[in-house]
């Protein structure tokens, strides 16, 4: 992991001097055993790239991957099989870039906004449990030839890597009628799969999809994609927090489309996954398209529970739950406790205000003791037709769209404690953001200047796994933070044997702490996390790691 730092430092000369990466094209043959990708160089892909069973391939932070135009089996997209592994490790500072091989990413505006289709997108497959018969599926966008297409299996806990601080723009290339790639598609993802701070923007299908599977998923961001925002199928069941989407008013689906299963519809498992801290901004209540339908849309015997979560400026209507004739449906789900809407707020739809927000085909509020809990019932602690007062909705660059909830907003009150799990951070507010802008440093969405850059600075602990699965630590260790002397920012790595309460914390000279980087229970592994000092002076600065069994102090330098 340090080679991908000290590369970065040794190129940094060079491209203040304006020299440009050596250019790699990459076909399928290229992704044999364990392969590294360098933020020195740029890579192109070339068709579809697979990271085959038993291979690996690790991004450095940074790095930057092109796609090829193309459409139907000249698409490119890379593709990890059952068995890969990949560890795209990106920093905030040093995302991971796949965006289409025309594309300056040092020059936001030589694509036009809102170019959509230019290449495929990534698709991580994996050997979780999903409730199509048979239990292997052939993801969509790929051959049903292709036998590495498959995805499903027996094992929840599955791992295949790390994909984090990643952008993925301008993909959804054709590869048949009305069927193109999705951004980010997860086929089977198990667990203990590592998916966070992930952008999708400008895509021509949906921005993410989980076909079945139980990985968990946060920091999510889905912006001005053709399709649908946050898409899932076959027995999905992870969990999520702080999702955040915004739709194009030239074209947009639904907010969430949510559906069980396809073959057949009542397969087990069901889809139930739990989300929290969601915001999803629509294409604008009066913007009229027709395709833009609603806020989520529940369907084909899903179920899901949304907490603390607000939705806003949809064309259409906010919930559409299917009741059909006969047969397990998504209305046995609302019924059973397996879909639940709470402490979340609804605002602004050009299908009506309450309670037409919430419509579920066949069954009215005055028939339903299920819908009418939700319009009526304080103690689900939901607000229909309450403005959640966000800060800007802005769809250009013009740096308007500001999604945090301004102050005296009542998405600052009423939410839900989320549970203390070890995944779930500890909220007390509605939507995807409150203060602190986690958007802001890493995507294209502040970049191209739609998102503010306000409220920067994140403050959510931001520990990264970075060994491999297999590659468990034997002892307990803090390393020497690296660069040291530093300024402003630097890197602390660790490693715990044992699954553990892990503190690290930093402190000045006199011993007064300074910040908190990890509070959380951690698995077994090698972390590191990034500490800002921006707001800090020079001088002599000690960080120790704490947990129930072992403690250790190192101390490092920041020079300014």
């Amino acid at each position: 992991m340090f080679r991908a730092f000290l590369t970065l430092l040794i190129l940094t000369p060079a491209v203040l001097l304006g020299q440009t990466n050596p250019v790699r094209q990459v076909t399928d043959a290229d992704v044999l055993g364990d392969v590294v990708w360098s933020a020195d160089t740029t890579y192109v892909l070339n068709g579809f790239v697979f990271v085959d069973s038993l291979s690996s391939l690790t991004i450095e932070a940074g790095t930057v991957i092109k796609g090829k135009p193309g459409t139907g089996a000249n698409a490119s997209a890379l593709i990890v099989a059952r068995g890969g592994k990949i560890y795209a490790n990106g920093s905030r500072t040093n995302p991971i870039i796949f965006t289409a091989e025309a594309d300056d990413v040092d020059d936001p505006n030589d694509i036009p906004l809102g170019t959509r289709g230019l290449w495929g997108g990534v698709i991580i497959l994996g050997e979780a449990v999903i409730n199509v018969a048979g239990g292997q599926e052939n993801i969509e966008g790929i051959p049903v030839t292709e036998p590495r297409g498959l995805y499903g299996g027996s094992n929840d806990d599955d791992s295949s890597g790390v994909f984090r601080f990643a952008s993925i723009r301008h993909g959804g290339s054709d590869i048949g009628a009305n069927n193109e790639i999705n951004g980010l598609t997860m086929g089977g993802v198990g667990r203990k799969t590592v998916i966070e701070y992930v952008e999708v923007i400008y895509n021509k299908d949906d921005g993410f999809e989980w076909f079945g599977g139980t990985v968990n998923t946060r920091y999510l961001v889905s912006a001005f994609n053709g399709d649908d925002n946050f898409d899932y199928d076959e027995g999905f069941r992870g969990k999520g927090q702080f999702w955040f989407a915004i739709q194009g008013s030239d074209d947009a689906g639904s907010g969430g489309e949510h559906d069980g299963g396809t073959t057949p519809e009542d397969g087990m498992p069901y889809a139930i996954p739990v989300m929290y801290n969601v915001t999803y901004i629509g294409s604008g209540a009066t913007s009229g398209l027709a395709s833009n339908d609603f806020g989520v849309n529940f369907r084909d015997n899903a179920g899901g529970k949304y907490y603390n979560s607000l939705w806003t400026d949809f064309f259409g209507i906010g919930v559409q739950i299917e009741d059909l004739a006969s047969g397990e449906d998504s209305y046995a789900r609302l019924q059973a406790g397996d879909l639940e809407l709470q402490n979340s707020m609804f605002w602004l739809f050009g299908g009506g205000t309450t309670p037409a927000e919430l419509f579920v085909a066949g069954v009215t509020t005055a028939t339903s003791p299920q819908i009418a809990a939700y319009v009526t019932d304080p103690a689900n602690q939901n607000r229909w037709d309450v403005n959640p007062q966000l800060r800007g909705i802005s769809r250009t660059n013009d740096g308007g769209l500001d999604p945090r909830p301004a102050t005296g907003s009542p998405a600052l009150s009423g939410a839900a404690t989320p549970p203390d799990d070890g995944f779930f951070t500890q909220t007390d507010y509605i939507g995807a953001f409150k203060n602190q802008n986690w958007a802001v440093d890493w995507t294209f969405l502040e970049e191209a200047g739609i998102l503010t850059s306000a409220g920067g600075g994140e403050t959510v602990t931001d520990v990264q796994e970075v060994a491999a699965a297999t590659e468990i630590p034997t002892v307990y260790s803090l390393e020497q933070n690296y660069p040291n002397p530093f300024n402003p920012s630097t890197t602390i790595r660790f490693s715990i044997p044992a699954q553990d309460f892990v503190t690290l914390k930093i402190y000045n000279v006199l011993g007064q702490e300074v910040a908190t980087l990890v509070s959380a229970e951690l698995a077994p592994g090698t972390y590191e996390t990034r500490f800002d000092a921006s707001t800090l002076s020079s001088g002599l600065y000690i960080y120790r790691l704490q947990t129930n069994s072992f403690s250790q102090t190192q101390k490092m330098v920041l020079v300014k």
